[in-house]
């Protein structure tokens, strides 16, 4: 298992193979990915502990929040463009089809690109 320090937390890869990928990630309070969508990789994600702020659309004039807390989960699709921010320092998994490097970036506090 690889930990990956990221400048909103982490993530650790659990699980890849042919069929699924399964991450542990940690979303430190008030940090937040970036804007994103996805053109192929579908998500689940299932908060472990602490809550999590999902920005959520269709388009970016246009983005829903849901607050997210322990033993709940959201999917999200294809293209549905979205957000993770940290309420307070949250644990979730995330199991996706293995598209890992499927992100297009709209949007990132971080400058990356």
């Amino acid at each position: 298992m690889k930990k990956i320090e990221k400048p909103w937390g982490a993530e650790e890869l659990l699980e890849h193979n042919e069929f699924y990928v399964v991450k542990r990630l940690l979303m430190k309070a008030g940090h937040s990915c970036s804007l994103q969508y996805h053109e192929h990789k579908h998500e689940t994600v299932y908060i472990i502990s602490g809550s999590l702020d999902l920005t959520i659309g269709d388009d970016e004039e246009n983005l829903d929040h849901i607050t997210l807390e322990p033993n709940e989960y959201y999917v999200i699709p294809p293209r549905k463009i979205h957000r993770m921010t940290g309420i307070s320092d949250c644990i979730y998994l995330e199991s996706s089809t293995t598209e890992l490097n499927d992100v297009i970036r709209i949007k990132d506090d971080y400058g990356r690109k």
